[in-house]
């Protein structure tokens, strides 16, 4: 079944597809939402496996809302629907990361055929780093049971889930700076401001600090005002 995130201001449209989608083409569970803050709520909740959005709404427009995205999630395939679309639009989108568009008003065949088509397109295009294991220099992350081995010795260092969490994170965006309130968002579903929240990752990252601290090529880093960076000084 296909979990696929719809956010549309418009609730007549957003009925139609989502009862087209899961009562007439069948195998999809859809979930909705009228903004791009709402968008964000719904995509932190149920991790859809695809996520349709119109571009123009209150509130949260679709571009702020994939910009917030990408920021933790390069991979999830995100679709762009719009009535009008400039060339100005269509490259601004492409460029925030979105994978396609899509004309409005949807004909549901054709949507279903481009969330198959893009979902498969993604799907084979995926790498090692991206299944849920991830090689940090001599050691591998096993993300889904939370346990960190030491590949030369074979020594296994159990994580907390939100300790594996945030090193899947940072290893899904290696080499590249995450922003401090996007990491407490996605993982707290909080912000920076919640100062409990901001302590307990600072005691995190001083943990898989001291578990990574014999890898001298990988390096969790803060940025200063900015976030963190997982860093490789040579690519593993």
């Amino acid at each position: 079944m296909v979990k696929l995130l719809l956010v549309e201001d418009d609730v007549n449209l957003s009925y139609i597809v989502q009862t087209a989608l899961e009562d007439l083409i069948g195998d999809y569970q859809v979930f909705t939402a009228a903004n791009g803050a709402e968008g964000l709520k719904q995509w932190e909740a149920h991790k859809p496996d695809i996520i349709v959005s119109d571009i123009e709404m209150p509130v949260m427009n679709g571009f702020d809302m994939v910009r917030r995205i990408r920021e933790t999630d390069k991979t999830t395939p995100i679709i762009f629907g719009s009535a009008l679309t400039s060339p100005r639009d269509v490259k601004e989108g492409y460029k925030l990361g979105v994978n396609n568009y899509v004309k409005k008003p949807f004909v549901p065949d054709e949507l279903d055929a481009h969330v198959h088509a893009l979902l498969k397109l993604t799907e084979g295009h995926k790498t090692s780093d991206e299944t849920d294991h991830y090689r940090l220099g001599r050691y591998t992350l096993d993300a889904p049971h939370a346990m960190l081995r030491d590949d030369q010795t074979g020594e296994l260092q159990t994580l907390s889930q939100r300790e594996a969490q945030l090193l899947q994170l940072l290893a899904e965006n290696r080499n590249q700076t995450v922003r401090r309130e996007a990491i407490l968002s996605r993982l707290w579903g909080t912000e920076e401001k919640d100062y409990f929240a901001s302590r307990s990752l600072d005691v995190f990252v001083n943990k898989l600090r001291k578990l990574l601290a014999d890898e001298p090529q990988v390096e969790i880093k803060t940025v200063r005002g900015v976030g963190l960076m997982l860093h490789f000084k040579s690519l593993a």
